[in-house]
Formats: C-alpha cells, sequence, structure tokens
C-alpha cells in the first residue's frame, strides 16, 4: 500500500513539471523564485509505459464502411404555361421605284433657247440589248452689246450595241456630232465697215466609232478601241486611232497588271494663220504601263512606270520617254483619315478636237504637239469626319514640258483675203515649259437623305519659261453645289462656282502709223466672275416630273474668254417624262 502511494506520489509530481516546462516556452519571462530541493527524483523503468506503433481499437463505430448508391426517381409535372407565337414586327418601307428603259426631255427658254433629249434602250435577247440617245442645245444668241451674230447649236446622236456573255461584255459605240458658233468676240474699236466684212459662223464635226471588251477568268482583262474623225467648215481634218488593251497577271499572290498603248493621230489645216503655208501634223505614239498593287493591312502600294515611244511622221523624229507611277496610302484612323502619296507622268497628246470642247473659238490654224508631264508629285488626307461628312485634303507640284496655252490671235491686216477668225476674235495655241504648285480641298455632307452639300476650292501658282504669263489659266477656283428633296414632289438644286483672275493678250492699234494700222500686243486682266444657278423640280408622278432652271442668276455679262461675254439671266422652262415601249 506504501509502495502504491508513493509510486502515485511520484507521478503527480512528474505532471507537475511538464506542466511548469510548458508554461516557461510560452511565457518566457515568469519573473525569479527560490527553490528548496529536499531530494532530487531519480525515476525508474517501471515509472513509464511503452506505447504500441499499432493501437488496438475497440470503438464499435470503427467497423467497415458501406457503400450507398442514390438513385433519382423522375416524375412528370403537368404544366399550364402555353408560349405565345412569335410575330416580326412592322417595319415602315417604302415602296420601290419602277425604273424606265426610256425617257424624253424637253425645255424651252429665254433667248429662243431649246434643250432637247430623248434616251432609248430595249433589250433584243437575254444578253443582248440596244441603245440610243439623242441631244440637242440651241440659242439664237441676243447677248447685249455684241455686234456680230452670237447664236450656237450643239446636236448629237449616240447609238450602242450591248452583248453579255458568260465571261464577256462587249460595247460597242456609233456616234455623231456636229457645232455650230460664231466668232462673235471683235475688239470696240472695229469700224462698222469693218464688222460688215465678218462671217463669224463656223461649225464643227466630230464622228466616232468604238469597242469596250471585259473578260473574266482571265489574264486577258479588257480592250478598249475608238476612232474619231474631226473635221470642220475651213478644210480642216483630224484623224485618230486609240487602242488599250489590259493584262493582269498572278506572282506571289499579288496582282501585276499591264497596259499597253496604242495612240495615232494625223490632221491638217490648210493654212496657218499668216496665210504662208499649211499645217501637217502627225504622231504615233506606243506606251507600256507595267504595275503591282500590294495591300498589307492598313497601308496599300501601287508601284509601276510607264515607257513611251513617240514618233513624230512629219518630221521623221521620235523620241522616248520614262515616267514614274507610284501611289500609296495608309489609314491613320481607319476610315476617318487617310494618308496618301504618289508620283505619276505621262506623255499627254494634243488634238484639234480637244482644244475645240476646251475653247470653241479656236482658230483652224494650230500647232498640235504632244505634252511631256514629267511629274505630278502629290500628298493629301481624306477620310471622314462623320458618318456623313467627307473630306479630302491635296498638294501637288507638276512639271510639264512644251504645256499648251490658249491666248488671243491678233488682228492680221496684211492677209490678202482676211478671214474671219482673223479680226482678233480667234483664240491659238503656244506652248511653254510650265510648272505648277496646287492646293485643293474638297468638303462634302449628306446630312439626311434629303439634303446634301458639296464644297471644293483650288489655289494654283504657275511659274513659266518663255511666256509672260500662264495664259487664261485662274488662279483660284472655287464651287459649291446644294441638293435638297424638299417634300416628296418638289426637289431644289443650286450651284455655284467662282473663277479668279486671268491673264490674255489684247492688241491695241498704234497711233503713230495711220495706214495700213498697226498693232501691238498689250497684256490684259480678264476679272474674275462668280456664277450661281438653281433648279427647282417638281416630280407630278413616277413618269412625269417638271423643271424650272435659272442659269447666271446675278445676270453677269462676264467673260470667259477675252472678248466674249455670256449671256445674262438665263430661264429654261421644260419637262422631262419616263416611258416603256
Amino acid at each position: 500500500m506504501t509502495k502504491i502511494f508513493q509510486n502515485n506520489i511520484g507521478l503527480v509530481l512528474m505532471l507537475l513539471a511538464y506542466h511548469f516546462s510548458f508554461a516557461q516556452k510560452k511565457e518566457e519571462n515568469i519573473g525569479t523564485e527560490v527553490v528548496n530541493v529536499v531530494k532530487p527524483y531519480t525515476p525508474t523503468i517501471s515509472d513509464a509505459f511503452k506505447v504500441k506503433e499499432i493501437p488496438s481499437l475497440e470503438d464499435t463505430d470503427n467497423s467497415k464502411k458501406e457503400d450507398i448508391k442514390y438513385n433519382f426517381f423522375s416524375f412528370p409535372v403537368a404544366s399550364t404555361f402555353v408560349p405565345s407565337k412569335g410575330r416580326a414586327a412592322n417595319v415602315d418601307k417604302s415602296q420601290a421605284e419602277k425604273l424606265y428603259k426610256n425617257f424624253a426631255n424637253l425645255g424651252f427658254g429665254n433667248y429662243t433657247t431649246l434643250n432637247a433629249e430623248l434616251f432609248v434602250t430595249e433589250n433584243i435577247s437575254d444578253n443582248e440589248y440596244v441603245g440610243g440617245m439623242f441631244k440637242h442645245l440651241s440659242s439664237q444668241g441676243g447677248i447685249k452689246d455684241v455686234a456680230l451674230n452670237n447664236d450656237f447649236y450643239t446636236t448629237s446622236l449616240d447609238l450602242t450595241y450591248g452583248n453579255q456573255f458568260q465571261n464577256l461584255t462587249w460595247i460597242s459605240d456609233l456616234g455623231y456630232q456636229n457645232q455650230i458658233y460664231n466668232w462673235y468676240g471683235i475688239p470696240e474699236n472695229f469700224t462698222q465697215t469693218t464688222i460688215d466684212r465678218i462671217n463669224p459662223k463656223h461649225t464643227f464635226n466630230n464622228f466616232y466609232v468604238g469597242t469596250n471588251l471585259s473578260l473574266s477568268d482571265s489574264f486577258f482583262k479588257e480592250a478598249s478601241f475608238k476612232y474619231n474623225r474631226f473635221w470642220d467648215a475651213n478644210g480642216s481634218v483630224e484623224n485618230r486611232f486609240f487602242v488599250k488593251p489590259s493584262f493582269e497577271f498572278g506572282l506571289f499572290n499579288e496582282k501585276i497588271k499591264t497596259n499597253f498603248i496604242v495612240d495615232y493621230l494625223h490632221g491638217n489645216f490648210e493654212k496657218n494663220f499668216f496665210e504662208t503655208n499649211s499645217i501637217k501634223y502627225g504622231f504615233a505614239n506606243f506606251g507600256i504601263h507595267p504595275s503591282i498593287v500590294v495591300n498589307k493591312n492598313d497601308w496599300a502600294l501601287n508601284i509601276g512606270a510607264s515607257v513611251f515611244y513617240s514618233a513624230n511622221i512629219e518630221n521623221g523624229s521620235s523620241k522616248i520617254f520614262v515616267y514614274p507611277q507610284v501611289n500609296a496610302s495608309l489609314k491613320l484612323v481607319g476610315d476617318f483619315m487617310i494618308f496618301y502619296a504618289g508620283v505619276e507622268g505621262s506623255l499627254d497628246q494634243n488634238s484639234y478636237r480637244d482644244f475645240s470642247n476646251e475653247n470653241p473659238f479656236v482658230s483652224p490654224t494650230l500647232a498640235i504637239d504632244p505634252t511631256n508631264r514629267q511629274f505630278d508629285l502629290f500628298t493629301g488626307l481624306k477620310g471622314k469626319l462623320s458618318n456623313t461628312i467627307s473630306y479630302n485634303l491635296r498638294g501637288s507640284l507638276q512639271n510639264e514640258k512644251n504645256k499648251p496655252l490658249l491666248v488671243a490671235n491678233e488682228f492680221n491686216m496684211f492677209a490678202t483675203d482676211t478671214e474671219n477668225y482673223q479680226f482678233g476674235n480667234s483664240f491659238g495655241v503656244v506652248y511653254d515649259d510650265v510648272k505648277t504648285m496646287n492646293l485643293y480641298g474638297e468638303l462634302k455632307a449628306d446630312y439626311t437623305k434629303n439634303v446634301s452639300i458639296g464644297l471644293n476650292a483650288s489655289y494654283s501658282r504657275f511659274f513659266t519659261t518663255y511666256q509672260e504669263e500662264a495664259w487664261n489659266l485662274p488662279t483660284l477656283k472655287l464651287g459649291a453645289n446644294l441638293n435638297v428633296n424638299i417634300t416628296k414632289k418638289w426637289f431644289a438644286v443650286a450651284n455655284v462656282f467662282y473663277v479668279g483672275e486671268r491673264k490674255d493678250l489684247v492688241y491695241i492699234q498704234s497711233m503713230i502709223t495711220i495706214f495700213p494700222p498697226a498693232y501691238y500686243p498689250e497684256t490684259a486682266n480678264l476679272k474674275s466672275y462668280f456664277d450661281a444657278n438653281f433648279n427647282l423640280g417638281y416630280q407630278h408622278n413616277d413618269r412625269l416630273t417638271g423643271f424650272l432652271k435659272f442659269n447666271n442668276i446675278a445676270n453677269q455679262s462676264y467673260q470667259k474668254w477675252m472678248n466674249y461675254p455670256v449671256q445674262g439671266l438665263q430661264v429654261l422652262l421644260g419637262a422631262s417624262y419616263k416611258f416603256d415601249f
């Protein structure tokens, strides 16, 4: 008994010692105490017991676990929900406008003006069609303070045949045009006797035939051919052939396009301005223009060049010209800002017909030569300011050798039989080497489907080499147009343009020499002019539309060419009619 008690006392002392040792670990600063040890404890082996490595478990809950399987039982549940059928929302759609194949236009105005147009087309099979257009515009003159007749006529007839095969499109054209004008722009100091000698009427005639072929799924893409025969009432004749085939090949996933050009021109004038001899001219120009187009993400590059061989048939000389053809564009901000730049050049063949279209008062005594447009270096920005407003800003530097300039002819008093164009009332052509710096800006806005507006401006500086001025070339040009659908029936169109000052030559009679009179040239300024036009229309139905046109609303008697004032306020009332056969 005593032994058991002693053992219990020892076990209690050991537990107390173990408890105090942990307490010291949790709290290191426990202060100081004085312990008086009476007898140290000496443990024996019998005081401890060995813990088994694998203890025996007698808990009845530690039996083997059973696998539990779960089963789901589905029961159908009746539902009273019935979804409603979908129905498309109502969309307001306008009635499709009926398209007519033919139309006629007829108008009458002051100055005894007549304007008539007729266009007809008809399908002759599933793949073939024929068409024709007739146009006529005439006025009986009546320009204020003009002594000579100043009426004019322009009449043209065009016929077209088209055929669409599976991979081929073929279009042929045949046409004739007749134009009648008057050299009415004589100087102010002419006597009535001199005026009575002048018959200012002259005519131009043009006949042409042309064909255009377009192929798909072929390296031969298209080809165009055109022949023009142009002649006047003074014995002048001009023939021109123009052929342009185009080919396209694929190389390294890029397209290489090559254009071939054949331009043949031959003509003659019965005599030169001073009646010393006739004028004959002829040129055969052969060109090749290969180019490759590369498109990568936001930029595009068109690299090419053109080579021309030009033979002067009349004097037996020939030249070779090489021009760059490079264009590049980069999208800086998507379609809102696109930067573009390039340099181009070409050999431009001038002709009598081209000069008469630009100025119908030229004399049949012109010098005809090609223009060597050495380069046109340009750069600019274009894009959108919004989804409805687009813009284009462009700057360029152009260098042209042998550029044609139209200038007033002098009064030829030494002619044995003075022609009607030799009274200072016609225009000739001179050539010069000209450098041109140009700034151009354009803005277009479609505010709504009923209102659109356009603005443009062009400023140019000309640097001549031999001539004193760049004759009849304006420095500043401005333009604006407005289109408005007022209602479903009414619409209006307005356009305004401004042309700045130009310079030409005027011939002044010398007061020293009495007979024969002598004239000397003097530079004259042609005043700038402003012209506003307005067109008001009423659509009675889908076939019939009436219109009222006002031209030169400001009623200005400005001169587009030296001594050639234009008609004042012009009013034209008419209607157009659409129909089918």
